[in-house]
């Protein structure tokens, strides 16, 4: 394994049981066994280092193919849930003292703008891949794909967080049933 990896693994760890906030740079170079210049050759900065482990360690959408026209849409949104799903669970603890330190939070939001990543670029993903299967006749014509893949993105996050909060990081990850569920109850008038 090379070092760059090595350094997501310790990273992905540390930042799941301290949170971005608390996780220092230092600590992770640390725990790969490497010096903090040797962090900062692969990764310019901490939030590129934390936006590194959230594309590449956790699932999220980025691994889900939303190919219009292929499949159903049905089951393309409940594959997209399930790993929403599983991303928010995972990402919650990482980031959740963000909220509770608007410097902090601020300087997050200005990284993630400058680094192509955020919360938003989920609603936007979906939306889009909503409005190509609207252009291909596969969804009601009248149906709002923005306001649609809000509700579905908000309602794995709301899963996600009652998860979490009830079961703290041990909680078991939301199954197959549960994205489903959300995806054919915001689906079903879609279609």
């Amino acid at each position: 394994m090379n070092t760059r990896e090595r350094i997501l693994d310790a990273a992905a760890e540390i930042l799941r049981t301290r949170g971005v906030v608390h996780a220092t740079t230092k600590e992770i170079a640390r725990a790969t066994g490497v010096s903090e210049p040797t962090l900062y050759k692969h990764f310019g900065d901490k939030e590129q280092l934390l936006l590194a482990v959230l594309r590449e360690r956790l699932p999220g959408l980025s691994r889900v193919d939303l190919e219009p026209g292929r499949g159903s849409v049905e089951d393309n949104l409940t594959g997209l849930a399930h790993a929403a799903l599983d991303f928010y669970q995972q990402s919650i603890p990482m980031l959740g003292a963000l909220l509770a330190d608007p410097q902090r939070m601020a300087a997050h939001r200005v990284a993630m703008d400058r680094l192509g990543g955020g919360p938003d670029k989920a609603v936007t993903v979906v939306a889009a891949y909503l409005r190509a299967e609207q252009a291909l006749g596969r969804i009601a014509a009248g149906a709002n794909p923005h306001a649609v893949a809000s509700l579905l993105i908000g309602a794995c996050f709301h899963e996600a967080f009652l998860r979490y909060y009830a079961h703290g990081p041990g909680a078991s990850a939301a199954d197959h049933t549960t994205a489903r569920d959300l995806t054919r109850t915001l689906a079903a008038p879609l279609l």
